[in-house]
């Protein structure tokens, strides 16, 4: 890059540094943001395919509107990046996703300019919605304007906000960002219908032609352009129909070349005028400007860091619990035609890759749709089916009542593979798994293992098929497995595995990844001549009579749980023990409040779970001398 260009992304702070940029300059600096882009994800890891296609629309928002009077809603949050570098976080850019930095998502808390979170999909017209209706009510003339993929409009949630956002009357602007993906390729009807619109502009083209046309006309041409926007619906009748946004009650406008920043501009412009609900089609193309991204934009979608110039991510081992479970499910299905796979737009995050392609008449990818995606799994299951839905710790809380209404309370044989249990890392508060187990426990029937490496991983999925009845759920964390301490090694097959080498009252009672933890601290004490024995729970809910004996012969009890604190399983049992009248000591280490974006393994030990601090809070608790 030469120093000229250098210079202008220099030059640019906050979104006013922008308002009298030419064009050509606006495309410059375009070019200059997606180098940042790339340089900044390339060595922290972070969502590229979806930010390097949104370059050229978000500076032509903070061209059109004026930030934080006009505010932006962005679903996902994660294609807020461009954003952040324009409203006066540039000089931090190079802190996102990192602990103590930026966050990956808009925050409030971060900036002024930051209208709302964003970690889910689906919710920006419904949050963008009662923004613009407060905007109404206090007399705040400012306009809104949410961003939502085409991927995020297979979500119901977006046609609920649409529908009520369509007749509300305020100044109200949805930008659908057209990139014909989501995480997964898109899929079903609407991914039809938006083709359809993109390869038929016929209208939208005419009708701009002849508005262009017109207006150069002296004298009349003003009258003739208000004269053919009441004869639209005439036009477009006999042209192309209509669209089904504007049967919600939006203006639609588009087409727009979302890499074209001064068509973006007319149409933003021609949107802010109209001062009720529009929604303004903007045809973007993912990965914009990295050759790799382009390509493939799954891939580049979420990424590790990597290498620039090969695109190769800095990844020392392929296999994690993932690809273990989809590496397993394969092999299950090749010998069950009854199994069938469901995915919500995740079918690479979740490692249904090689099942998606080996058995594709039994893989059914529902788009980001995880509420349907259950009760399309009790379905099957009704029939005889053994339906296996994969989805994220985090995005299965969007399917709560489906859990208890469609699988739970008829007892529907439907198995759940939570991914990304307990904390995540880089993506912060509104993607950890630490809801998961307090969730799942007040559904009846529920029956759940929490696996903490491959081997029990591959067991719990075969029981949780063959064995278990009802709705059945195993929840694993993010990465590779973590490899037991010499002597703590445990066996897979059972629902438990005690630990207990000399005489001790102590018992500190875990289950899934921070068994390694507590292993290691165990370790140590023992080192030290202090006996701790430890009980890891493979199968956690219901949690057995047996188990609970085990528990109760023990003086103390310690509990350390990558949970949240309320509902998780130590407070289960907890009751269990209060109710048969246990007298000793108990004490638990969960996790209380939202946990904010590092490293897996720095996370790990801010909250408590890592083996120094469990080491640490059994010798205070226990070994401490009055």
């Amino acid at each position: 890059m030469s120093d000229s260009k250098k210079k202008l992304l220099d030059c640019v702070n906050y979104p006013s540094d922008i308002k009298n940029m030419s064009y050509e300059e606006l495309d410059v600096l375009s070019e200059e943001i997606r180098e940042l882009l790339i340089d900044t994800i390339s060595k922290n890891g972070g969502h590229l395919a979806s930010n390097l296609g949104v370059v050229e629309l978000t500076i032509a928002m903070h061209k059109v509107f004026d930030t934080p009077k006009d505010q932006f809603v962005f679903d996902v949050g994660h294609q807020s990046y461009t954003h952040k570098i324009l409203t006066g976080r540039k000089d931090r850019f190079s802190t996102i996703r990192q602990e103590n930095g930026l966050s990956g998502y808009p925050k409030q808390a971060e900036s002024e300019h930051d209208a709302f979170v964003a970690g889910h999909s689906s919710t920006s017209i419904s949050v963008a919605n009662g923004i613009a209706k407060a905007k109404s009510m206090l007399k705040d003339d400012g306009h809104v304007v949410a961003v939502i993929g085409d991927g995020a409009l297979t979500g119901g949630l977006a046609y609920e906000g649409m529908n009520n956002a369509g007749r509300s009357g305020d100044r109200l602007i949805v930008i659908l960002n057209d990139n014909e993906m989501s995480i997964s390729k898109n899929v079903g009807g609407l991914a039809k219908y938006l083709s359809k619109i993109r390869s038929n502009p016929k209208y939208f083209r005419l009708k701009n032609n002849l508005e262009h046309f017109l207006r150069k006309i002296p004298l009349v041409g003003k009258g003739a352009c208000r004269f053919l926007r009441h004869t639209k619906e005439i036009i477009k009748s006999a042209i192309y129909h209509t669209t089904f946004f504007e049967e919600f009650g939006f203006v639609y406008i588009g087409p727009v070349d979302g890499h074209d920043i001064q068509q973006l501009v007319r149409a933003l412009r021609r949107a802010k005028r109209i001062n009720k609900p529009v929604m303004v089609h903007v045809e973007t193309t993912k990965g914009k400007g990295y050759e790799y991204a382009e390509k493939r934009p799954t891939e580049y979608h979420g990424v590790p860091k990597f290498d620039i110039d090969t695109g190769n991510p800095d990844v020392s081992s392929t296999d994690s619990f993932s690809s273990v479970f989809g590496d397993t499910l394969c092999e299950l299905a090749q010998v069950d035609d009854r199994i069938c796979a469901i995915t919500a737009a995740m079918g690479e995050g979740t490692g249904l890759k090689n099942y998606a392609k080996a058995f594709k008449k039994r893989y059914f990818d529902v788009g980001i749709a995880e509420a349907h995606a259950t009760a399309f799994a009790a379905g099957l299951a009704s029939k005889g089916a053994l339906p296996v839905f994969a989805v994220y710790s985090s995005f299965l809380q969007r399917a709560y009542d489906q859990l208890i209404h469609d699988c739970a309370i008829e007892s529907e044989h439907v198995v759940f593979a939570i991914d990304r249990a307990g904390i995540v890392g880089d993506d912060g508060e509104t993607h950890q798994g630490l809801f998961d187990v307090p969730f799942l426990s007040t559904v009846p029937g529920m029956t759940v293992y929490s696996p903490g490496n491959y081997d029990e991983l591959k067991i719990a999925l075969k029981k949780c098929l063959y064995v278990e009845k009802g709705p059945c759920a195993l929840r694993y964390p993010r990465g590779s497995q973590p490899h037991y301490p010499t002597g703590f090694e445990t066996n897979p097959s059972d629902e438990y595995t005690l630990v207990a080498e000399n005489e001790s009252d102590i018992l500190l009672v875990t289950y899934g990844r921070i068994y390694t933890e507590a292993a290691e601290a165990v370790q140590k004490l023992r080192q030290e001549g202090k006996d701790v024995h430890l009980l890891k729970l493979n199968k956690i809910l219901p949690l057995s009579s047996e188990v609970i004996d085990i528990v109760s012969g023990y003086n103390t009890v310690m509990f350390a749980e990558e949970s949240y604190k309320t509902g998780s399983l130590s407070q289960i049992m907890a009751d269990i023990l209060l109710e048969r009248g246990y007298n000793g000591r108990y004490i638990s280490r969960t996790i209380n409040g939202f946990v904010k974006q590092a490293t897996v393994k720095s996370a790990i030990k801010t909250v408590g779970l890592d083996s120094t601090s469990i080491k640490n809070w059994i010798e205070i608790n226990n070994f401490t001398e009055e």
